[in-house]
């Protein structure tokens, strides 16, 4: 639980916030804004929170694309939602090739997963093609990976 007190210090909520799953420092910075909490106390508070280790972008950055990646995620849409969640290019660049190195991720054969779980055949007429190729461009594949994708079914 939050630290419901009045006398919680943006700290205490940060902690227990990156005690459940890793955060991204503009995730933190809002929720603790939405505490009312000073915009300097809360920069002093995150600045320290990186320095002792317990808040990374790189390693939120990581954890984040490894998850969406098991929920067959292409790359376009886990770019974009790190972005929204505050991480800068730099950072989201070198996790996202860490992650693809260490992890031996393809993203063709990961479009061609995610479309097989869900569909068995590429389409018998236009529409129906139409209709996986919008299922896979939603989640983030590119046009190529689609197309890989289609022809493997």
């Amino acid at each position: 639980m939050f630290a419901s007190s009045r006398d919680a210090t943006p700290r205490d909520i940060a902690v227990q916030l990156l005690s459940r799953r890793e955060y991204s420092r503009a995730e933190i910075a809002q929720k603790l804004k939405q505490k009312t909490f000073d915009n300097a106390d809360i920069e002093a508070c995150l600045d320290t929170l990186e320095e002792q280790g317990l808040q990374s972008d790189a390693r939120f950055a990581e954890s984040f694309i490894r998850s969406r990646i098991m929920r067959g995620q292409g790359v376009i849409r886990i770019k974009g939602e790190l972005r929204q969640r505050g991480v800068n290019q730099e950072t989201l660049s070198e996790a996202l090739a860490h992650v693809e190195e260490n992890e031996d991720v393809d993203w063709f054969e990961l479009a061609r997963e995610t479309l097989a779980r869900r569909f068995s055949s590429p389409g018998e007429n236009p529409k129906e093609r139409a209709k996986r190729e919008r299922f896979l461009a939603a989640r983030g594949f590119d046009f190529e990976q689609i197309r890989y994708a289609l022809s493997c079914l």
